[in-house]
């Protein structure tokens, strides 16, 4: 007779921080809804979601643009740097290409308007933290039309690519760093760095958001 051990889901902890605390209890409410998501802080303002941050190593920071301090691209920018394990989802009113640029850029892992919220919000959780990148269905297109030189023909990318440099590239795009993906793929930090490069650089790509761009063309982030 043999026995089968069920693993229990590794429950994925969130830091939110909105300065409007309604909104914050709201989405508070909504993600507490799912058993294996844990709220392990709150706060009302960049630098205070910084400092919460460090002290405690979230999965996820679910994070408003328009906060009163720190905006939420320089706050973004801050956690990518100090807290590079930690992704970002981003939860906003905006729906302008400016905002979905730099916060493609700066490297977050997801961006979901807060009217959409009440349905998409458990899913683009559970997307981010799977490792994937979530975009917002009403934005998704932007990623696409964002950036302005003409992506290569696709079939010829592909071509060009080694296999282990679309590995790489695939979770860059998602929004996994260097030792992230070098983790994921059981290889060296360098290595990560250099397919990485190297796949850029013959896709003719300067940016993270032309990357993001291709891989949503490519059908690489469907949610």
């Amino acid at each position: 007779m043999t026995t089968t051990l069920l693993t229990k889901p590794r429950v994925v902890r969130i830091l939110l921080i909105d300065d409007h605390p309604i909104v914050l209890a709201g989405v508070k409410a909504l993600v507490m809804t799912d058993p294996n998501v844990e709220v392990v802080g709150e706060a009302f303002d960049g630098r205070s979601g910084l400092r919460l941050a460090a002290e405690f190593a979230p999965d996820i920071v679910v994070l408003d643009i328009s906060l009163p301090d720190l905006n939420g691209v320089k706050v973004a920018e801050r956690l990518r740097a100090e807290c590079p394990n930690c992704k970002i989802l981003a939860l906003t009113v905006h729906e302008d290409r400016g905002y979905l640029r730099q916060l493609l850029e700066v490297g977050i892992s997801g961006y979901l308007l807060k009217r959409s919220a009440t349905t998409e919000l458990s899913r683009a959780i559970a997307a981010v933290a799977a490792g994937g990148l979530y975009l917002d269905p009403a934005v998704a297109g932007m990623a696409v039309e964002v950036s302005a030189p003409r992506l290569p023909e696709s079939t010829t990318g592909r071509a060009e690519l080694s296999q282990r440099e679309v590995e790489v590239l695939k979770l860059a795009a998602s929004g996994h760093s260097n030792k992230s993906a070098a983790a994921i793929l059981g290889i060296g930090v360098k290595s990560a760095e250099t397919y990485k490069a190297r796949a850029m650089e013959k896709l003719g790509f300067r940016t993270r958001v032309e990357l993001v761009r291709f891989a949503v063309s490519e059908g690489w982030l469907k949610n």
